[in-house]
């Protein structure tokens, strides 16, 4: 770009270079979950330059796995090798894949397996059993403080939350049963096979739990969008022996769900990555692709 043509985005641009994405950590204590929880809150390039500016934001559980990933592509654009989301955002940012945003990572705990699942009910082993402790801590504790200490836009279409395998299961129901507060849902390999029974060998794909409640969902927010993502080696299980791995089949058939309730195709995304896994390798390779959904619109960048 020539400096004179757009004097005011080449200084941005020279900015940007020299002020890469910071990250703030914090030791949040919640009532709700009886604990403190670590936050890492990930600041665009010249935050503090813009004193009036709301930004967009996106929440995701299991935040100890952010600093784990790396890429070798960027939403299709192929760059050095990055390691850690940071690195991940920075590159993004310099390619103008997305605009600016804030990310925050919320760590989980040794109760992960208690706070992940679903609000409306524990699995058929209890477990999740915390799950609406966790939503409360979510909608009542963290985002009234993230909105206090930063400046986060409030608009549906800008406030997404995400999450890896059962953080996974565990945003997408939070965020279904937010849908005025969250525009969007991420799915990372999401551990949509969360079950209110044992597998029953004549229906082994009966009483899947988020699969269910939102079916048995009356009002919805046609303006949601939702992103899913699988590899193809994210597991080996097989339970109705069709050739599909449990986590793409399972994947699918929410989708189904959701297009049954109204949604648009266009409200939707799924990928699949060849011969991706459950790790942050995997997820890393995916982040650019969900963060463009997320937050990219024509004209935006």
């Amino acid at each position: 770009m020539k400096f004179w043509k757009n004097p005011a985005r080449a200084l941005l641009s020279m900015l940007r270079e020299k002020l890469p994405p910071t990250v703030q950590t914090h030791q949040f204590l919640s009532v709700s979950l009886d604990r403190d929880v670590r936050l890492d809150v990930y600041l665009p390039p010249n935050y503090d330059l813009r004193k009036r500016r709301l930004y967009p934001f996106v929440l995701f559980n299991d935040g100890q796995d952010l600093p784990r990933m790396h890429s070798k592509e960027v939403s299709g654009f192929q760059v050095s090798e990055v390691s850690g989301f940071r690195a991940i955002l920075e590159a993004l940012y310099e390619v103008e894949e997305i605009p600016p945003i804030i990310a925050v990572g919320v760590y989980t705990s040794s109760e992960r397996i208690r706070e992940y699942g679903t609000a409306q009910q524990a699995d058929y082993k209890g477990r999740g059993d915390k799950a609406g402790s966790y939503n409360t801590f979510i909608v009542s504790e963290l985002l009234p403080f993230l909105f206090r200490q930063y400046r986060l836009s409030d608009l549906p279409e800008d406030c997404a939350i995400a999450g890896f395998s059962l953080g996974g299961l565990s945003a997408f129901d939070i965020g279904w049963a937010n849908q005025d507060i969250f525009g969007t849902i991420g799915e990372f390999s999401g551990a949509l096979w969360w079950r209110s029974s044992h597998v029953n060998p004549e229906d082994p794909d009966a009483d899947r739990i988020m699969h269910d409640i939102v079916q048995q969902t009356v009002f919805v927010n046609k303006d949601q969008y939702f992103w899913f993502q699988c590899g193809t080696l994210d597991e080996e299980d097989d339970r109705n022996n069709n050739g599909v791995i449990d986590s793409i089949d399972d994947t699918l058939a929410l989708i189904k769900v959701i297009q049954s309730k109204g949604f648009r195709d266009a409200s939707i995304r799924y990928l699949e990555i060849e011969e991706g896994r459950h790790d942050p390798e995997t997820w890393g390779k995916a982040m650019g692709d969900f963060l463009r959904w997320a937050f990219v619109e024509e004209g935006d960048i």
